[in-house]
């Protein structure tokens, strides 16, 4: 029976769907996510139909990569100075011509490494600085306790990209060629930008309000912004001291240094000795389909008020169920094993990523996030060249237990960290308690000493009932 268009509409009218911005991001997103598959399909398609072959593909391949690591950590640094959403704009822009370059390209012949080589790097460059960009506009349009659902409809929406986008890159691909697969992917930039254009953040909505109210309003406005980010925590400070984000680092490492070889190397070793081809590719899809049903349990759910045991829990169920995958019975129970893997995956992404975001410093988010995703991103090469020697050592088999191991054991590692075990829902990151320095001047009366958390500005419009905690990590000296 289908759901009453009024339901339907409250659905809409609440949650992260309320939000005008965040409704425009998810379509830009949608539009994007599609067109990167379009072209992931379409550019190896054409090197490998001309004369170029694996070489030039992988040549191509490096020239995108190289970049796309390196200005991961500039993209933090100027999403922080000057918005993410500028930055994902301005980039959106400049991969939109690119790319429509190189359809133009495509259409008119074969290219070869000097034409394409520029724009590999161009594409890869902008990449870099699109993530960690991309990581501080949801805190900016979403108050703190809507962060977790709003970040596993993204998820779900880019995942579902995932799913639509191959088939029709393949289709356009098979049915026209390469050069009109490419151009929908210069245009999903373009709807991507003007999604953006269109958006405004909380801090932009108060200051064109400031603009607009009596003269210097909005100058004062500025200058209490940046007198508060003087004051508040530095990067420097946080690296230091924030204990937390030392164990997300580490956990981070451990986990993808055990999760890409397994994936890239293994699962095709594996399915290649006993499932074939279609095989699997059943395998992928249910990584990507157990991954979409994590977001969308992750954006019923309730917040925990403890998510690090949320996080462990999760881990250990990735552990277990990757360490079956070979010992499963087969392509039926190693599919429901890889399925398991990836809602428990998909679930602890968002629990890790909101968790960050609302204990990051804002003018720090898209610094802390370059670096979660250097971690994320660094280990691949080490990671599939080891589980590539692994492999041929030990078989595909052997290496899924130790991977799940490694996962299970380094996140339960982490919970006999303090500040990663006692982290709490809603706490922020306020630097190292300092000494209290002594005033030659009388205490005030009791009645003259505001109540803890008075005066304290909420979180955001629509803030709920979670509270903002403070938190100064100074657990990392225990």
């Amino acid at each position: 029976m289908a759901a009453p268009p009024g339901k339907f509409r409250t659905a809409l009218g609440r949650g992260p769907m309320a939000v005008r911005g965040f409704r425009l991001l998810l379509a830009g997103q949608l539009s994007s996510t599609v067109g990167d598959y379009c072209y992931a399909v379409a550019l190896p398609w054409l090197i490998l139909s001309g004369d170029g072959g694996p070489v030039l593909l992988g040549t191509v391949l490096a020239c995108y990569g190289i970049p796309r690591v390196v200005t991961i950590p500039l993209g933090g640094v100027v999403a922080d100075r000057y918005g993410g959403r500028r930055i994902m704009l301005l980039t959106d822009l400049v991969r939109a011509a690119a790319v429509g370059v190189l359809a133009v390209l495509a259409a008119t012949g074969t290219p070869t490494l000097a034409s394409l080589a520029p724009i590999a790097v161009i594409l890869g460059a902008c990449s870099g600085m699109f993530i960690p960009a991309s990581y501080t506009l949801l805190p900016a349009l979403l108050p703190k306790d809507e962060l977790g659902r709003g970040n596993a409809l993204s998820t779900m929406v880019n995942q579902a990209g995932g799913l639509l986008g191959p088939t029709a890159g393949g289709a356009l691909v098979a049915a026209f060629g390469a050069g009109p697969a490419l151009a929908v992917d210069a245009c999903s930039f373009l709807v991507s930008a003007l999604v953006l254009a269109r958006v405004r953040t909380t801090a932009e909505k108060e200051a064109e309000r400031a603009a607009d109210g009596p003269e210097g309003e909005g100058t004062a406005a500025a200058d209490g912004a940046g007198k508060a980010r003087e004051t508040g925590p530095t990067f420097r400070e946080l690296l230091r001291h924030g204990r937390l984000l030392h164990v997300i680092l580490v956990v981070a490492l451990v986990c993808n240094l055990a999760f890409n070889g397994t994936i890239e190397v293994a699962l095709p070793g594996l399915a290649h000795e006993g499932m074939g081809a279609t095989g699997y590719g059943v395998l992928l899809t249910c990584l990507s389909l157990g991954g979409l049903a994590g977001s969308v349990v992750a954006a019923r759910s309730r917040p925990v008020e403890s998510p690090a045991y949320l996080f462990a829990v999760l881990a250990v169920v990735m552990g277990v169920a990757l360490g079956a995958v070979p010992y499963a019975g087969g392509l039926v129970g190693a599919a429901v094993c890889v399925c398991v893997y990836a809602v428990a995956s998909g679930w602890q992404n968002i629990v890790v990523v909101t968790m960050l975001q609302v204990w990051t410093p804002p003018h720090l988010i898209g610094r802390v996030m370059s670096l979660v995703m250097l971690a994320v991103m660094g280990t691949f090469p080490v990671s599939v060249a080891v589980a590539g020697f692994g492999v041929r050592q030990l078989g595909a088999a052997p290496f899924f237990p130790v991977a799940g191991a490694a996962i299970a054991l380094a996140v339960l590692g982490a919970l006999t960290q303090r500040p990663f075990r006692t982290h709490r829902a809603g706490t922020e990151y306020t630097g190292p308690a300092r000494a209290p320095v002594p005033s030659p001047t009388p205490s005030p009366s009791p009645a003259a000493v505001p109540s803890p958390g008075a005066g304290a500005a909420p979180s955001g419009p629509g803030s709920g009932p979670v509270p903002v905690r403070q938190d100064s990590s100074q657990e990392s000296q225990r």
